[in-house]
């Protein structure tokens, strides 16, 4: 007895056409290699090898290697890149395709460096900046002009100052009054009159001048000098102040006020008729005062 509406073993079996239609389906289909794709673009483009090498500057050695899909030539994996990228655009061809073929083919593209590493190297280690001798050198001569111009200076302003310090011009007269005798000059308070002790006196030294000024009357512009010319004194001397000079030879004096001074050589004070505001030159040695010359008796 037959059953109806059977499925037969047939009917159940899949049919074969499906399966070849399916492994159709999941079979990848692969496309020109990098150097074939690159070669026909080039060929549809219309141009030579030559004409690509002078266009994108390649070489052609490489171009006819990399359309060979030899890329040994291209000097590694980042060259190989640059000029598949080159080529592809020279012939109007999209190089990203290529690029991802050729990295899939070569382990995948490495990973970029990290800038930070060698931006710090290049900050830890810094460029020496090397001495700067020509600012050293200026500077040393500009030191060396300022310390001569100083001196120069220093030393002109000695030179210009002594021949005024000699006194060379005396001191202005006392003015007459109309009767042809000298006005009365005003009285100024006297300070009290220091007078040589007779010890300072007594210990003047016998081998040597020694010259002991006092301001008695009044002040009075005084300059002394020893045997050489050497200057050893040149100054006021105010009223009551006393100055002592020595030389083994003699003592040269310029008295600007000789009447208003108090004179002792050699230990004894010596006495002469000097007027006010009279200007004397005066030169003593070892063996004065003389016999004969006013001295305090």
């Amino acid at each position: 007895m037959s059953i109806g509406n059977s499925n037969s073993p047939e009917e159940e079996r899949p049919s074969t056409d499906d399966q070849s239609e399916d492994r159709i389906v999941e079979r990848p289909v692969e496309g020109p290699s990098i150097g074939t794709a690159l070669k026909q673009a080039r060929i549809a483009a219309g141009l030579t090898v030559d004409e690509v090498s002078s266009t994108t500057r390649v070489r052609i050695p490489i171009v006819h290697a990399i359309e060979e899909d030899d890329f040994t030539r291209c000097g590694g994996d980042v060259y190989a890149r640059g000029h598949i990228r080159t080529l592809a655009r020279a012939v109007h061809l999209d190089p990203a395709p290529l690029i991802e073929s050729y990295d899939a083919a070569h382990g995948g593209r490495p990973a970029p460096t990290p800038a930070a590493p060698m931006f710090e190297a290049e900050r830890i280690r810094p460029e020496r900046q090397r001495p700067n001798w020509t600012a050293a050198m200026v500077a040393a001569i500009v030191a060396v002009i300022g310390f001569v111009g100083f001196t120069a200076f220093s030393g002109g302003g000695e030179k210009t100052k002594r021949p005024v310090a000699e006194g060379s011009a005396a001191p202005q007269p006392a003015p007459k009054q109309s009767g042809g005798k000298p006005a009365a000059q005003p009285q100024t308070p006297q300070a009290p009159k220091p007078e040589p002790s007779d010890s300072a006196i007594a210990a003047a030294p016998k081998d040597l001048v020694t010259v002991v000024l006092t301001a008695d009357t009044g002040e009075s512009w005084i300059s002394a000098k020893d045997h050489s010319g050497r200057l050893l004194f040149d100054g006021t001397l105010a009223q009551g102040e006393s100055k002592t000079f020595t030389d083994k030879e003699s003592v040269d004096l310029v008295l600007g006020d000789a009447g208003a001074v108090k004179l002792f050589v050699n230990g004894k004070e010596i006495k002469d008729d000097f007027q006010p505001g009279q200007v004397e030159r005066l030169t003593y040695t070892k063996e004065d005062p003389l016999p004969g010359e006013p001295q305090a008796g």
